[in-house]
């Protein structure tokens, strides 16, 4: 296995920006006194070995797995933070981007190891799950904005080829619990607001009653944007009942719910906008009201029944309807439009899927052994049309359509001890996506025809990996792993074929890789946990970005592609009540091969776009548990962003440091908190984000800004 040399010159950059950031005056702040004061339940130790399911799929230590995963507890999650974009927390993930486009209308986006780069809409080349139900859809699309934040108990992050195992992923897998409602029962409302018109109000109850534990959440967000046409409300449910049937049978019930009204979208700039006024809007983001509105109501059913000591049955069974509406500049009477979605689309989704697995675990002469074997079916149904934009007025149909895709698999694990030295993981999946389209919209005008485009496509795939774990000692571990991965195009990139042709692009093929991955795992002393990992990743026909004109975004296969990296996360608890924590990426993300995007030659060796080279995050947290009182410095450091895979043009670097602080106050079953934030302390003028190979790619960043919120809590 080769891996290109990191060039360690570039990296010392950011580490010594980020020390010299971290100074003591973060910590001068004198605590308040506060009466009946205790330390919070986030003073607790740091864990060295969190206990994690994803990857494995049964319970087990997050330092004994041969993969990359990396937690981000509920402290991380919600201490002085937004809560409101998951991005706010992955920072923390070595190997992930997730930038900050203030722009709701296109949810969150997010990259692992480069894959998913390439979106303008949701998540692709990530498994997302919610307490075991998934948010990816059959054609391997995700969205972020279910994630429920201010109930999540932790997220699990994990990297590489063990992805594989959940179906249609290269990049990793992400997965967010929530809490379980324990003990007496507790009330709990919270409220922020902050620059920009933005607010956001919280209220909670959890708890146990009757063997019932129960938690429900109900939030809403409302925002006028950093720029004009940027408002936005976002009101969110998320509810978890569990409750066991019997001695040996636990279920778990989660209902989540999102509306969003309202999503205006100002649009991205171009390099001369962006120089001229960073804060401007596209004119055709008011002529044409461009944003829009989504609503999303899931439901999932978890049962889990121990039939001996050594066998286990799980069952996951969900289903959700999705509502999407978006308003985008096309011009109503464009030509092509008639052979495209029109300016106005709607989608109006249902989707359903079960997972039934079963574990046996083993005793053999060299160790235990566990092994995991399950089937997955899901299905979505997508009715779909489009209307021309007519100056923000819906006007004629321009497309009439559903989209149709099922996925199923089968999948093994297997966990083996080979004595006191070694564990041996392994498995393998295979994978049937069926597409099919059924066309309604069958038009002609006098210079244009839309024909019949009904069509389906099929895709299968088995996806092997093996993994090992060397025990070098009680504190080290040392283990590789390899794989194979795939992707398939999701029904947004099979809208459209190139030349202004009608109907679905089901030339489009999957791309597949080849997945290395070798790491070190170690417990430096009683306080301190580092994760090193190094990569290396080989695609074939990689889905990148053709053209985008006129509403119609054509995707097409690249060719070969390679990624190579190195990822470090560190944790440490440095006494008397400091912490810290650091993540850094190393990633060289290219084209292996020259290859034609419309009439441009993209040449092998450019930089796969919207994956920056290096990024950094670091912070320092202090608390004062006598006072309760806390504070904590943050930093973040992003490499150069190309915006097309040209090379072209690219987001300059930025670094950008961030500050919080809070009390917490007991009196008796009473707890309130209190935070000030405040983001971008040195004002930094850059771009949040790339719009990858788009006209106008540039979305800029706030300058500096402030969240103030309190909370209290009571127990009855």
């Amino acid at each position: 296995m080769h891996f290109v040399r990191p060039a360690f010159s570039a990296s010392y950059r950011p580490a010594a920006l980020l020390c010299a950031l971290l100074s003591p005056w973060a910590l001068a702040a004198t605590p308040a006194h506060a009466a009946d004061a205790a330390p919070s339940a986030d003073a607790s130790a740091l864990d060295l070995a969190p206990v994690v399911v994803t990857g494995s799929r049964v319970v087990h230590s997050s330092f004994d797995l041969p993969m990359s995963i990396n937690v981000v507890n509920a402290e991380q999650i919600q201490n002085g933070q937004p809560m409101v974009n998951a991005s706010e927390s992955l920072a923390r993930a070595p190997g992930i981007v997730a930038p900050n486009t203030s722009r709701f209308s296109s949810d969150q986006l997010i990259s692992a190891r480069g894959f998913g780069a390439r979106s303008s809409f949701g998540i692709r080349g990530i498994r997302l799950y919610a307490d075991g139900v998934p948010l990816t859809m059959p054609d391997g699309q995700g969205q972020l904005s279910t994630f429920s934040l201010s109930s999540a108990e932790r997220m699990e992050v994990m990297l590489g080829p063990f992805s594989a195992l959940y179906g249609t992923s290269s990049g990793g897998v992400i997965q967010i619990f929530t809490r379980e409602g324990k003990g007496a029962p507790r009330a709990t409302a919270s409220t922020y607001s902050g620059s920009f018109g933005t607010w956001r109000a919280d209220l909670q109850a959890e708890g146990a009653s009757s063997g019932v534990g129960y938690l429900i959440d109900a939030s809403r967000y409302e925002s006028d944007g950093l720029r004009e046409h940027n408002a936005v409300r976002r009101d969110q449910i998320n509810s978890k009942l569990t409750w066991a049937l019997g001695e040996q049978t636990k279920a778990t019930l989660v209902l989540s719910d999102l509306a969003q009204p309202y999503n205006q979208d100002p649009m991205g700039l171009t390099r001369a906008q962006l120089e001229a006024d960073p804060h401007q809007i596209q004119t055709d983001a008011t002529k044409y009201n461009t944003g829009g509105n989504k609503a999303q109501t899931q439901v999932g059913l978890n049962l889990e029944h121990r039939l001996t000591s050594d066998d286990a049955l799980q069952a996951v069974v969900w289903t959700g309807v999705r509502h999407t509406m978006t308003r985008g500049s096309t011009a109503f009477n464009a030509a092509p439009v008639i052979k495209g979605s029109g300016g106005i689309g709607f989608i109006d989704r249902d989707f359903s899927g079960t997972d039934l697995r079963w574990s046996h675990e083993a005793s053999t002469p060299s160790g235990a052994l566990t092994v995991t074997t399950g089937l997955t079916y899901e299905r979505m149904l997508d009715l779909r049309t489009g209307y021309e934009n007519n100056s923000g007025i819906q006007g004629v149909l321009r497309r009439d359509e559903d989209n149709i895709a099922n996925s199923s698999g089968l999948y093994l694990q297997a966990q083996w001890e080979l004595g006191k030295d070694w564990t041996l993981s392994g498995g393998v999946r295979k994978s049937q996506i069926n597409y099919e389209n059924r066309d309604r919209y069958i038009a002609s005008s006098a210079t244009s025809t839309n024909p019949d485009d009904s069509g389906s496509a099929s895709y299968d795939n088995t996806s092997p990996v093996l993994g090992v774990v060397y025990h070098l000692n009680p504190s080290v571990n040392l283990y590789a792993n390899a794989g194979k991965g795939f992707d398939t195009p999701a029904f947004i990139e099979l809208a459209y074929k190139a030349n202004g042709a009608s109907g679905l692009n089901f030339a489009l093929q999957p791309s597949t890789s080849v997945n290395y991955e070798a790491g070190v795992k170690a417990l430096i002393g009683s306080q301190t946990r580092l994760n090193l990992a190094l990569f290396q990743i080989s695609t074939d026909k990689e889905i990148v970005v053709e053209s985008s004109s006129f509403g119609r975004t054509v995707y097409v296969n690249a060719g070969k592609t390679g990624r190579t990296g190195l990822e470090l996360a560190l944790e440490s608890d440095l006494g008397n009540n400091l912490r810290t924590s650091l993540a850094y990426s190393l990633l060289e993300a290219h084209f292996d091969e020259s290859f034609k995007s419309a009439s441009t030659t993209i040449n092998s060796g450019n930089q796969i776009a919207g994956t920056p080279r290096t990024t950094l995050y670091g912070e320092l947290a202090w608390k004062h548990p006598a006072s309760g009182f806390s504070t904590a410095i943050e930093a973040r450091f992003s490499d150069k962003i190309y915006v097309d895979d040209q090379n072209s043009d690219a987001a300059a670097s930025y670094t950008v440091v961030n500050w919080r602080g809070g009390f917490a106050q007991r009196f008796g079953g009473l707890r309130l908190n209190e935070f000030v934030r405040i983001e971008n302390l040195g004002d930094q003028k850059y771009v949040g984000a790339v719009l990858v190979n788009s006209t106008t790619p540039f979305a800029p960043a706030p300058g500096r800004n402030y969240l103030l919120g309190v909370s209290a809590s009571m127990e009855f």
